[in-house]
């Protein structure tokens, strides 16, 4: 059976006998003896393999090619290296016929050339890191919200709604004449408002899947294709929406100091001074909580011109979360979504967004109106279709009960714990207009 690289370099004796896996990293060949670093994508770490020359090489044996190496564990005399693999036999999974050709060379490439081939830049010490964070994050997701008793729903990707009432959706049709459902079909948005019929029958629920937005954007912070992570609470309040959050980010956050600190490193040294430093600070600090009103009076003495009733633009939400996580809360009833419940001075809703240091927004949350009669009224305000969210009221109508959730865009905050600036540099296969290689 075959051993992980990194089991290998950390834990294996001296003598042992051994198989590994991998692909080749480097290769250099001397007249009796063959070097080759291999990795398997454990680690950053390499595991050198000494060749002799009674081993006979394939030509394709090259950088990029997968190898399989059964041998012997020795100590290297190398420097700040553990142990080596003495090989005895190597066999050639997928070699590669022309060096030349191979088009991740050995050498630091862009992130925009890197781009250009999703399928190859795993293979990347780059995204290697990113891909074990963003793996410990989804499972540090699920962790916090089991741990809480919290029930994982799985939304529908089709849906007959826009839950934020933007319009940005996929529609999705067929080559038929007739419909295939009995309403038009959207790509979802968002998954709330069908997680909310199971938070009013079981309690606390989450979902975690894909969402879809339709938004002509080419900044470095939006896709068509997403993840949402969104919590929904029973008999919660505004404050308990709040403080779930911060707790989920910073649960997030100290298992990747735990279990990530290498990749961390990593990003650290190549693309976010200070940012061990960073993350450990937002983990062990209060975030701050301030009105919206309070924000705006802030930031009037950089933005004269900004006003109440204003939504706020991505500077703003910058610069009121420099340093330490904000949550921003109350906020105009006519920026906000028809769901969220109106406050008593009747101009706010008790709606919320974290916005966190270099990237502005993380989390979007509120609680949802409870009261039949004025979540009705409301829709009709926002001239909606009331007969296609007639099981939505019927939530109200049936045994209503106060909640209240958030939406959390997870490749947003991959963009916080890796210190990246683009965010389809935090997802296996970016979807932007204009571009669908895969």
């Amino acid at each position: 059976m075959k051993i992980l690289i990194t089991d290998v370099l950390n834990k294996t004796e001296i003598n042992t006998e051994i198989t590994v896996c991998g692909w080749i990293r480097t290769i250099r060949k001397q007249r009796d003896i063959t070097f080759i670093a291999l990795n398997d994508g454990s680690s950053f770490a390499n595991l050198q393999i000494i060749v002799n020359k009674d081993i006979e090489l394939s030509p394709e044996c090259s950088v990029g090619a997968s190898i399989r190496v059964e041998g012997k564990i020795v100590e290297s005399p190398a420097k700040g290296q553990r142990v080596e693999l003495i090989a005895s036999k190597i066999h050639l999974y997928g070699g590669i016929p022309n060096a030349k050709e191979y088009p991740l060379a050995k050498k630091r490439h862009t992130l925009e050339y890197l781009r250009g081939m999703a399928h190859l830049r795993p293979r990347t010490n780059t995204f290697g890191a990113v891909t074990r964070v963003r793996n410990t994050c989804a499972k540090a997701t699920h962790d916090f919200f089991q741990k809480g008793k919290y029930k994982y729903i799985h939304t529908p990707l089709i849906t007959s709604s826009d839950c934020e009432g933007a319009g940005e959706t996929f529609n999705v049709t067929t080559d038929y004449t007739e419909k295939f459902f009995d309403k038009d079909a959207y790509l979802t948005v968002s998954g709330q408002l069908n997680v909310e019929s199971y938070c009013c029958a079981l309690g606390n629920v989450y979902t975690f899947g894909p969402t879809f937005r339709a938004e002509k954007s080419h900044t470095n912070r939006h896709l068509a294709e997403f993840w949402m992570i969104e919590p929904e609470i029973a008999f919660a309040e505004l404050p308990d929406v709040m403080e779930v959050a911060e707790e989920y980010v910073k649960y997030c956050i100290i298992q990747l100091l735990d279990e990530n600190r290498e990749d961390l490193e990593f990003f650290q040294k190549m693309y976010s001074d200070g940012l061990i430093e960073h993350l450990e600070t937002i983990s062990t600090t209060k975030f701050i909580r301030l009105t919206y009103t309070e924000a705006v009076e802030q930031l009037q003495e950089d933005f004269p011109d900004l006003q109440w009733g204003d939504d706020l633009n991505s500077d703003q939400e910058k610069l009121l979360a420099s340093k330490i996580p904000v949550f921003v809360y109350d906020y105009p009833r006519e920026i906000k979504s028809f769901y969220m419940k109106d406050n008593e001075d009747g101009k706010t809703v008790g709606a919320t967004d974290l916005l966190v240091p270099g990237i502005g927004e993380l989390i979007g949350g509120s609680v949802r109106e409870d009261d039949y009669d004025k979540l009705l009224s409301k829709m009709q305000e926002y001239k909606m279709d009331i007969e296609t969210y007639q099981w939505y009221l019927d939530l109200r109508k049936y045994g209503s009960i106060p909640h209240g959730g958030f939406g959390l865009g997870f490749e947003r905050l991959l963009l916080l714990v890796t210190g990246m600036t683009n965010i389809r540099d935090v997802i296996p296969f970016p979807r932007v207009p204009g571009g669908l290689m895969y």
